[in-house]
């Protein structure tokens, strides 16, 4: 069964091939159908954008597609970034910069003030027209700093109480089974298996 990936983040291809590894699904980013389209995330919701996303590939591919719209929410900042988390900051702006632009705003905040979450939305449309879309989050506080090499965006900056560890200092196999991604996709994948031995 294809699987056409609604994104042009590497990082994000990474992660999903290493979630589904275990299945049978050939998983394929746009690039790999030939693909190369920007698509407008005109949605409010991480839902909502996700769903756009995924309509947009499966539409132009007639393949099983997914997608995925994740982002950083911190309460202090009222659930700042949010849906503008790749944007935040500016499209092109490292992420490297986006954490420090985070750790400066809350540089006076205390730690039992600095709760957040990473949110995944991740939707797919099949190829007859079906849609699901499942949501999961991981609860955490924002750092004072940047620590770890094993993640990318937010996650040098996501504290996570229970491992003492930042998101991006896990290592890459429990990252993937905790990860508000992973457990996102997780769920998808066990939705799409079902639907697949029902058609069988």
């Amino acid at each position: 069964m294809k699987i056409v990936v609604a994104t042009g983040n590497l990082n994000k291809i990474q992660e999903i091939k290493d979630v589904l590894k275990d299945t049978d699904f050939d998983v394929l980013s746009m690039r790999d159908v030939g693909i190369d389209a920007d698509i407008e995330e005109t949605g409010s919701t991480f839902a909502e954008n996700a769903l756009i996303k995924a309509r947009f590939a499966s539409k132009v591919t007639g393949e099983t597609a997914i997608a995925d719209d994740s982002g950083l929410e911190i309460d202090f900042l009222n659930k700042q970034p949010g849906i503008f988390s790749a944007r935040y900051g500016g499209e092109a702006t490292p992420y490297s910069v986006k954490n420090k632009m985070i750790i400066d705003k809350m540089k006076d905040v205390p730690f039992e003030k600095r709760t957040a979450r990473f949110v995944c939305s991740m939707a797919a449309v099949m190829d007859d027209g079906e849609e699901k879309v499942i949501t999961r989050t991981i609860e955490g506080y924002i750092g004072f700093e940047e620590k770890g090499e094993n993640g990318f965006g937010y996650d040098p900056i996501f504290y996570i109480p229970e491992y003492g560890k930042t998101m991006a200092e896990l290592e890459m196999q429990l990252k993937n089974r905790i990860s508000h991604r992973g457990k996102a996709l997780t769920d998808l994948s066990d939705f799409l298996k079902k639907r697949k031995q029902k058609e069988e």
